[in-house]
């Protein structure tokens, strides 16, 4: 019996919709060696089997015995979605620039040191750091309004709107030992946030960044004009191709008729039908499912790192 294991946290509506979903296609296809459920594990042995062929992986990025586990997972043969090797050396800063090498719109954006040293850390650590920072050269690349936020992580914490050199100086002191990034704000007339599954299919989600949370995902879902939508699509896969990723999320900014990407490090994207909507929930859910079926059907294949490849051609 091959098993589908859905690994998740404090979700409520997404996890059992999808084991419910998988499960009723495997019936509909007559798979019989087929289920889906919710994944339970213990302690982990070395080099063990998982006993899952598909792990689709909801939480391991705030649970590191679950990101051990699932590496471990991998050695057996177990497909996990999205890969935990690739999720836990990727960042958002070398997004932002693999983004630049391949043509995508990508705002301006800085890497910054840490505001404070790191644990186990002392100016000593620093030498090969440049004192002080050219910050007027800085600010000229940049320009504002910008916005200062980590380098990696979600969910909008830590993110500072600065709108002069005062402000960046005064939302720097409070970042303490994270590493930041400084990005150009696009001052936007529309913005999508767009699923992105198995690489290959894309739905775009009018949003708005500015609203609560809750509200953010614009009632009725208007589209954009078929060319932009066109380019919105075809950069949602260009990125997702090139980082890998299975299930994914694209933010787009869109000023000017030009969609900037400003956001695509999201590998367990929000999913819960109250925030997205029953229609972007069905749709996230049914691609999903299929995409699970789909892996756990397939022989098992090593992953690889796909960015290196389109850059060169």
């Amino acid at each position: 019996m091959n098993r589908i294991g859905v690994l998740y946290g404090m979700e409520e509506s997404f996890p059992p919709a999808l084991v419910e979903r998988i499960n009723q296609l495997v019936a509909e296809r007559d798979l019989p060696d087929l289920r889906a459920e919710s994944l339970k594990v213990g302690a982990v042995r070395m080099a063990e089997a998982s006993g899952y062929r598909v792990i689709i992986d909801r939480i391991s990025q705030d649970v590191p015995f679950y990101r051990a586990f699932l590496k471990n997972a991998v050695l057996s043969g177990c497909t996990v979605l999205n890969n935990p090797f690739w999720w836990s050396a990727d960042d958002k800063f070398f997004n932002y620039a693999l983004a630049s090498r391949l043509g995508i719109a990508t705002p301006r954006t800085a890497l910054l040191p840490h505001k404070d040293h790191p644990p186990d850390t002392t100016a000593r650590s620093m030498r090969n750091l440049t004192y002080p920072l050219d910050w007027d050269g800085l600010f000229a690349y940049i320009g504002f309004p910008a916005f200062l936020k980590p380098h990696a992580g979600g969910g909008w914490k830590s993110v500072y709107k600065v709108e002069s050199p005062e402000d960046v100086f005064r939302a720097y002191d409070e970042t303490g030992i994270l590493c930041m990034t400084l990005q150009e704000g696009i001052d936007f007339q529309e913005y999508y946030r767009c699923y992105v599954i198995g690489q290959q299919k894309v739905r775009l989600m009018r949003y708005d960044p500015l609203q609560p949370h809750h509200l953010r995902y614009v009632e009725g879902n208007p589209q954009p004009n078929p060319e932009l939508a066109a380019r919105i699509t075809a950069d949602c896969l260009t990125l997702c191709q090139a980082l890998g990723y299975d299930i994914n999320t694209v933010e787009f900014a869109v000023k000017d008729g030009v969609p900037y990407a400003i956001d695509f490090l999201n590998p367990a994207p929000d999913a819960a039908r109250e925030s997205v909507g029953e229609e972007n929930f069905a749709w996230v859910v049914d691609a999903v499912a299929m995409l699970a079926i789909d892996k756990a059907m397939q022989p098992v294949t090593i992953p690889d790192y796909r960015w290196q490849r389109i850059l060169e051609g």
